[in-house]
């Protein structure tokens, strides 16, 4: 299907030159001649990409991007100003505008802008449909790939989310989405409105961990002025995530253990059990098993934790996936940086 274009210009002339070179770049043109009719035409239609005129008829140019992009908010416009003109582009690209045009310019300027655009356009629909689909199938997760070891992690994602208490050892290299398999399990689950919290244990001192896991009573110790509810407390209901579970001391894990056998604990200080309702995932990017076979891992707690595994493999062994990602990132950092690379150099870069 060809690429759909709306050209909004009142000079005439003008117009019947930039819809010729279009035609001919084999775009499906339509025009209108002043602000009003503009509108109307867009309420109607659905476009790729619209080249507005920022000085128009009736109503202006920015009033237009505004109605434009109030009709469909993925629709690329790019404005034309006169060279003198330029503080209104400026004002355009803040309100949505993809681009701008200096009048006057050269048509084959015209046509390497407006097929950059439509092919940041196209991408950006891409990534979407992806997503789409991607959410239609796994409601809760963003764990993008189609290799088949990402499909089966996908699917015991599904599989662990319908049970409703077995814990989870997440385990894989840094980088591998070991939260994000995480936040899939609690959002796909019956637990998905309750709340989902998440700790690293490396990020908190051993003295701390305790007290911000299972909370404190008033008096407790020192700095105990008030009490405190822990973090098991206040995932009540749904689900804690206990990132760099490996680093966690062995006097603290007796207690951990306790938790998950039980559902119930203490906070430091209190001599009443507290009874909780929590799904507990743990993630680690270490060799658990290695460190419970060199005493440094409580060997139970390690197959309370395990209940189900998931082992998430490193991109480098995910095939067809680098490419998907790939374009994803271009897009992401294409938004975030307001750049439009279109494509990645496939070349290795020389050393």
């Amino acid at each position: 299907m060809k690429p759909k274009i709306l050209i909004v210009e009142d000079n005439e002339d003008l117009l019947f030159s930039l819809s010729k070179v279009l035609q001919k770049e084999n775009y499906d043109i339509i025009t209108a001649t002043n602000g009003e009719e503009a509108i109307e035409i867009a309420h109607k239609e659905i476009f790729d990409l619209a080249l507005l005129d920022l000085k128009l008829p009736k109503k202006g140019g920015l009033e237009v991007l505004q109605k434009i992009k109030e009709f469909d908010p993925d629709i690329v416009v790019l404005m034309m100003t006169a060279l003198n003109d330029a503080k209104p582009a400026i004002e355009a690209l803040k309100r949505g505008a993809d681009d701008y045009l200096m009048k006057p310019f050269e048509l084959d300027e015209l046509k390497v802008v407006v097929k950059k655009a439509l092919e940041t356009h196209q991408l950006r629909n891409e990534v979407s449909r992806l997503r789409w689909e991607h959410r239609e199938s796994y409601p809760s997760d963003d764990i993008f790939g189609q290799s088949a070891c990402i499909q089966e992690i996908k699917n015991l994602i599904q599989i662990v989310a319908k049970t409703p208490k077995t814990s989870v050892l997440i385990q894989g290299e840094s980088g591998t989405g070991k939260e994000l398999v995480a936040n899939a399990i609690h959002e796909s689950s019956d637990r998905a409105d309750k709340p989902f919290i998440k700790l690293n244990c490396s990020a908190i001192p051993d003295n701390l961990l305790e007290s911000e896991l299972f909370g404190h009573e008033k008096g407790a110790f020192t700095d105990a002025k008030t009490m405190k509810k822990g973090l098991f407390e206040l995932a009540n209901g749904g689900t804690i995530f206990l990132d760099e579970i490996s680093s966690m001391k062995l006097s603290l894990q007796p207690k951990l253990l306790r938790v998950i056998e039980t559902q119930s604990f203490r906070r430091i200080g209190g001599i009443a059990d507290i009874h909780i309702d929590v799904r507990v995932i743990a993630a680690t990017n270490t060799n658990l098993k290695a460190l419970v076979d060199e005493k440094e891992f409580r060997d139970d707690l390690y197959y309370r934790l395990k209940v189900m595994e998931i082992i998430l493999p490193p991109l480098r062994e995910r095939g067809d996936d680098v490419l998907l990602l790939a374009k994803l990132f271009l897009q992401e950092f294409n938004k975030e940086f307001n750049r439009q690379i279109k494509k990645l150099d496939p070349r290795p870069k020389s050393k």
